[in-house]
């Protein structure tokens, strides 16, 4: 089965943590533990994000000011780079030494009439003081919201229209290898008047490029792993219940934090129905689970009741 899984920042960076190489390294130690078996039994693609790398290299960017600061998409690329390498390093340390791994420094194709533009929504970077905050807003001109009680930079996150490198990818699968691509969502470009590629100061969202990705390259599984078990209804409440399984028809009934679900969802809604394939919301320790189909969340196109764990004690 060809799978791809989306991997969330909190498995690269924990929050709260300080984001030094030793860490990252020992959190995608434990993430490679959990995708040795899927390695083992099938075709897999890996997509990651960068937040919190990208908005720490803009402000090491923003620190030294005798050059202007490096865009975005230039940041992107770093990140791609290093956290592909990363998890090369550490995939390569339980995978057999005739398993084939590819790092695909990938750009991702959007519109420069996209209204995120106007209206940044994406965090990146570390957490600040409400004082901090607007003070570099102030200084920087940079834009701040709300991530839960947390003050974090954001960025425009534009729609991702077509991942350009994928023939690579799909080239690469053939041979047998182990992809690990689009990377932070991919190194944000843009047509100009001539039809050639420029870069463009965004970042886009991971869930939402992998969608696009697994689309292009048939895939049969997309799973996105993060901090939560599975997709809740009424979270935070007293009523709050896990779904085990749902119809795209049915998820899109409701409303999920723009934050921190909300990607999550759209991306598996619009793989699912594209695909007539499975898309799973749920943590990478249950990754076996998610296979097996007793974990996480499925969503797929196909119309049919809606399931939910039973609530744990």
């Amino acid at each position: 089965m060809r799978i791809i899984v989306a991997l969330g920042g909190n498995a690269i960076a924990r929050r709260g943590e300080a984001m030094t190489v030793e860490h990252q390294l020992e959190n995608l130690r434990l993430v490679s533990s959990h995708l040795k078996s899927v390695a083992d039994e099938h075709e897999l693609v890996l997509t990651h994000g960068n937040g919190p790398q990208v908005g720490l290299l803009a402000l090491q960017n923003a620190a030294y000011s005798e050059l202007a600061g490096y865009p975005l998409d230039v940041l992107g690329a770093e990140t791609q780079g290093m956290i592909g390498y990363f998890i090369e390093i550490e995939m390569r340390h339980v995978l057999p030494p005739e398993q084939k791994l590819t790092t695909v420094l990938t750009l991702v194709e959007v519109s420069t009439d996209d209204p995120a533009f106007q209206d940044p929504t994406k965090f990146i970077g570390p957490v600040y003081t409400e004082a901090q905050a607007q003070a570099l807003a102030a200084e920087r001109g940079w834009v701040f919201r709300l991530d839960g009680s947390a003050h974090r930079r954001v960025v425009p996150s534009p729609v991702p229209q077509r991942i350009v490198q994928i023939d690579s990818v799909v080239q690469l699968l053939r041979a047998h290898h182990i992809v690990i691509c689009a990377g932070g969502g991919g190194i944000p470009v843009a047509r100009d008047a001539a039809g050639h590629f420029v870069g463009v100061e965004a970042v886009v969202d991971k869930d939402a490029s992998s969608a696009v990705l697994a689309s292009a390259i048939d895939g049969e599984l997309f799973v996105m792993a993060t901090d939560a078990d599975a997709v809740y209804l009424d979270w935070g409440t007293p009523a709050q219940r896990a779904i085990k399984r749902i119809s795209t028809a049915e998820l899109r009934q409701f409303d999920f934090a723009a934050g921190s679900m909300g990607p999550k969802v759209a991306a598996a809604i619009a793989f699912a129905d594209r695909s007539g394939c499975r898309a799973v919301i749920g943590k990478l320790d249950d990754i076996d689970g998610i296979l097996a189909g007793r974990a996480g969340t499925v969503i797929e196109s196909a119309d049919g009741p809606t399931e939910f764990y039973e609530p744990q004690p």
